[in-house]
């Protein structure tokens, strides 16, 4: 079971690298709580699988044909922590601030569905906050179709 909740962008989760095959993350992990298969293969011809672990607060999405690989997180889990801090912690002015110390810069924020969003395209992540609180954090990398990020 997994016991570090550390972010980092561009590279992965604990000790989940982006990358990762989808038989490796269910080994480290065990089977999910939910699972479903979101491919558009006929239409797009893109093939993604979403599993959801509830005991880590925690949704890993899996990207290739060829081979699923981890591509993206999205955690809801107060333990997380993002360059030494609890990122949940976090308000908006406090993400900002935390990701310009550390070199992300490419800042983008959007209101969507009654949530606002702070999105840092340079490192692929985005913020989610229901008023000034924190709700989740999602990050992730390109895949292409044989499961290598690009």
């Amino acid at each position: 079971m997994m016991k570090n909740f550390v972010i980092e962008p561009l590279k992965g989760f604990g000790e989940i690298p982006f990358g990762m095959s989808l038989d490796e993350a269910v080994k480290l992990l065990g089977s999910p709580n939910f699972y479903e298969e979101l491919s558009d293969m006929e239409e797009t011809g893109n093939r993604s699988i979403f599993y959801e672990y509830d005991d880590i607060e925690t949704n890993i999405y899996f990207e290739g044909i060829t081979k699923s690989v981890v591509a993206c997180f999205e955690t809801e889990n107060h333990d997380a922590v993002l360059f030494s801090t609890k990122v949940m912690e976090l308000n908006r002015a406090e993400v900002i601030e935390l990701m310009h110390e550390n070199g992300f810069k490419e800042l983008e924020e959007e209101d969507e569905d009654g949530e606002h969003r702070v999105s840092f395209e340079d490192a692929m992540i985005d913020f989610f906050f229901n008023g000034d609180e924190m709700t989740a954090v999602s990050w992730g990398v390109l895949v292409d179709d044989q499961g290598n990020i690009i």
